[in-house]
């Protein structure tokens, strides 16, 4: 039984993530995607287009020191939507964080449209990115 089509693109977007791809990233999104950060926090906010997402990113990892990371327990997908299990960590400003996430998302024609992610612990998450 081979892996749903999206289940790979989403698996690959993780990978590509992890290794700075961002071309790779960006390639695997809409052009006109939403990705929803929540929280109260530096980051906290509706980013809408490919290059308000990869600018995102590029916070994330500038304000983190490169020390942001998700890593997949498990990941699943269909035609419409995906879910992925992450365990995420980061530190900034000598606070870090380690906690697990949900991470939700849209797909369509192949690429994501939109997306959340949903710490176990916003508060802690926020203190990070205060």
């Amino acid at each position: 039984m081979t892996d749903h089509p999206n289940l790979e693109r989403a698996r690959a977007g993780y990978a590509a993530f992890a290794s700075g791809d961002m071309a790779t990233v960006g390639d695997l999104m809409s052009d006109d995607i939403v990705w929803h950060s929540g929280g109260n926090n530096v980051l906290t906010g509706d980013y809408v287009g490919k290059e308000a997402v990869l600018g995102y990113f590029g916070r994330l990892m500038q304000e983190s020191g490169g020390s942001f990371k998700n890593d997949i327990h498990d990941m699943l997908a269909n035609d419409d939507h995906g879910v992925a299990l992450v365990a995420q960590s980061a530190t900034r400003g000598g606070v870090s964080f380690e906690g697990n996430a949900v991470h939700i998302f849209h797909m369509r024609d192949g690429k994501m449209t939109e997306f959340w992610s949903f710490p176990e612990d916003q508060s802690k998450f926020d203190e990070v990115w205060a």
